[in-house]
């Protein structure tokens, strides 16, 4: 479930950093979850993970790239946690798929309506204080997932009920600017007509 919810976040950090945990001894995961540590899979999403990196900084590709990257994150974490559970019954497999594509889904919908509140500000700070508060969190959540997993479950629990709060609120923040902007109906918009003139008789107009 740890690697289901930081996936949502940075799917080609947690790869990446699973993958050099297993590969140098330092975490066993579990289940096929360890097939993640081979040379390829770890050079791969290292190179992901710099093209995001980078992405990430710009404010209109980062939108872009959350959106595109629902269709990714959120099925790659539902693996990644059926990937865990290989070794027990198929419903359980199916469960932890279901499961984690949930979670994923919630820390995905999170960080993409956040990031999208704040792209939407001309000054550059906050958009970068957000990626790289992102790329922290994914880092040291799968580093804290290898050596505390039972604190990290904690962490995803809590984490996905401030996520519905948080998504929540992002939602009414961003209906009532929108809706503010279209408050304003054509009648009120609309210039005063002038006064039409008196309408003179048959005999004047002669």
């Amino acid at each position: 479930m740890g690697s289901a919810w930081l996936s949502g976040i940075n799917l080609y950090a947690t790869v990446f950093m699973l993958g050099l945990l297993q590969r140098f001894n330092v975490a066993h995961l579990p289940g096929d979850l360890s097939y993640v540590g081979h040379t390829w899979v770890v050079i791969l999403s290292g190179a992901l993970y710099l093209v995001q990196f980078v992405a990430d900084k710009i404010p209109a590709v980062d939108s872009v790239w959350d959106i595109v990257h629902t269709f990714i994150r959120v099925p790659a974490g539902a693996v990644l946690a059926a990937t865990a559970f290989a070794n027990f019954d198929p419903s359980v497999r199916l469960l932890a798929l279901l499961v984690g594509g949930g979670v994923a889904l919630s820390s995905h919908s999170a960080k993409t309506a956040t990031r999208l509140a704040a792209n939407t500000s001309p000054e550059p700070v906050s958009n970068i204080a957000l990626s790289l508060l992102g790329d922290a969190l994914t880092l040291g959540g799968t580093a804290l997932m290898a050596v505390h997993p039972v604190v990290i479950l904690g962490v995803v629990i809590v984490a996905v009920g401030l996520s519905v709060l948080l998504i929540r609120m992002i939602w009414k923040l961003m209906s009532r600017l929108f809706t503010g902007r279209s408050s304003v109906s054509p009648a009120q918009s609309m210039p005063p007509r002038a006064p039409s003139q008196t309408r003179r008789s048959p005999a004047a107009a002669a």
